[in-house]
């Protein structure tokens, strides 16, 4: 056969306790373990094509076919699989993104995710998916946490056979999240941009690294007592202390808005006021995501409803595990996709 197909989805993630930084930018190797929760809300469907007849790799996103730029990425992401066992065959890679991109909702993760879940099932290489973290870790390193649903940690490890996921807890108690969309346009600094720069620059980061560690140990602890207050202390603390040093960089930048700070402030208030725990998250863009539990969840969207439309309100529960697609699934994902943005 010339043609051999591969389907997939897979979850985007949201880092309670966060990645920032590389120690080593080829391979994707962390400076810190990170932490995240899975989201059912928001994800990747991607189909990936080898073909004989193609003279070289291309990319459609969202129906658009994309640029050289992009182009390259997703072929240095196929090579890494087509080295192993010298396939020749190009790829045709169709990707539909149930995430605003590029917008601090991590559609990175459930994107290379949902791709090496598609590769592995059209090469036939039959990885465990926990090996397959390690190969989605390179296309985007949060893509990593992406292949588990519920709680999942990326171990640093100490090299890249060992930098992996690790599901924690599939979490099937009282924990969602909302998420705050207050702008879906492509942020100014690219995360990869920012970790560098601030890496390179900011006096605060070598103690964010060992903070986050410390953080680390005390979420799974909290996590493993179905301890939400704890777990939601940690994560908002952790995330403010990840911004402070972006703050502290030279020259120094931030992925805060004017609404993302008042929406921080409403949280605090709307904590101390009713009695709702809700904790704030943020990772590299302006919207905030708000740790609650499920059973508040219809309470908070009135509380913030009464501050923002009600459709960039968006609940979510744990998403599951990167799965498998059949052609039935593929075809209707294109259709509520289109359908979605006739």
């Amino acid at each position: 056969m010339t043609e051999a197909i591969g389907r997939a989805r897979a979850h985007t993630n949201i880092a309670l306790i966060k990645y920032w930084g590389k120690r080593d930018k080829t391979l994707f190797l962390p400076m810190n373990s990170s932490l995240s929760m899975t989201l059912d809300a928001f994800y990747t469907d991607t189909q990936v094509t080898f073909d004989e007849a193609l003279a070289e790799d291309t990319f459609f996103l969202n129906g658009v076919l994309q640029t050289e730029e992009e182009r390259h990425k997703i072929t240095a992401f196929l090579d890494l699989f087509r080295g192993e066992i010298a396939e020749t065959r190009r790829a045709c890679v169709v990707s539909y993104n149930f995430v605003p991109t590029a917008a601090g909702l991590a559609s990175s993760a459930s994107a290379f995710a949902a791709l090496a879940l598609s590769i592995n099932q059209a090469l036939g290489l039959k990885k465990d998916t926990q090996t397959l973290s390690t190969y989605a870790r390179r296309g985007s390193g949060s893509s990593t946490r992406s292949l588990f649903g519920g709680f999942v940690e990326w171990e640093m490890g100490t090299c890249s056979e060992d930098s992996l996921a690790v599901p924690i807890e599939d979490a099937t108690w009282d924990v969602g999240m909302l998420v705050l969309v207050l702008s879906s346009e492509k942020k100014a600094v690219a995360s990869r941009v920012g970790m560098e720069h601030t890496v390179a620059t900011s006096p605060f980061y070598p103690a964010w690294v060992s903070s986050a560690k410390k953080d680390l140990v005390a979420i799974k602890q909290a996590i493993a007592a179905r301890d939400f207050k704890q777990m939601g202390k940690i994560a908002e603390h952790n995330s403010m202390k990840m911004h402070a040093t972006t703050l502290s960089s030279n020259p120094p930048f931030t992925y805060w808005t004017p609404e993302s700070i008042r929406m921080q402030q409403l949280v605090r208030q709307i904590r101390e006021e009713t009695g709702i725990e809700a904790y704030m998250t943020m990772d590299a863009g302006p919207n905030v995501k708000v740790l609650c539990q499920v059973s508040d969840m219809e309470r908070l969207v009135e509380q913030f409803a009464q501050h923002l439309p009600k459709e960039k309100i968006i609940t979510s529960l744990l998403g599951p595990d990167a799965y498998y697609l059949s052609e039935k699934d593929w075809q209707a994902s294109k259709d509520r996709f289109y359908a979605k943005t006739d």
